[in-house]
């Protein structure tokens, strides 16, 4: 049975308190992390982190958006410009807004609806 080399326990530690640990080996002239953990920094003034640090976000953040007129022209306005300068408008407005494309869509309606997009198609 071969002998397998000795595993080194490594822990750095950063100015704010936060600290990662890790199991390596060298093997060969090679460094082989096996574990690693990293925990948060210390809190401020000695209080107690909180519980949650590490758990899952439940929502993603996004710009801000304004509601009502300002927001439908703003709309308006990255549609144009995209539409301008031949690219995708629903996509421009779903970047500029951070929404999801139906809900640009609903917003593209919106403007259209207030007047500051023209028809979708001209019925006679």
């Amino acid at each position: 049975m071969p002998l397998l080399p000795p595993w080194f326990h490594v822990r750095l530690t950063f100015g704010d308190g936060a600290v990662v640990d890790a199991r390596a080996v060298v093997s060969e002239g090679r460094i082989t992390i096996g574990d690693l953990s990293a925990g948060p920094p210390a809190p401020p003034d000695g209080h107690t982190a909180p519980a949650d640090f590490a758990g899952p976000a439940r929502h993603r953040a996004r710009p801000s958006w304004p509601r009502g007129r300002e927001g439908r022209r703003l709309v308006a306005e990255a549609y144009r410009a995209a539409q301008s300068e031949g690219r995708d408008p629903v996509l421009a407005v779903m970047r500029e807004t951070g929404r999801s494309r139906r809900r640009s869509l609903r917003l593209v309606a919106a403007a259209r609806d207030a007047g500051l997009l023209p028809p979708r198609h001209n019925r006679h």
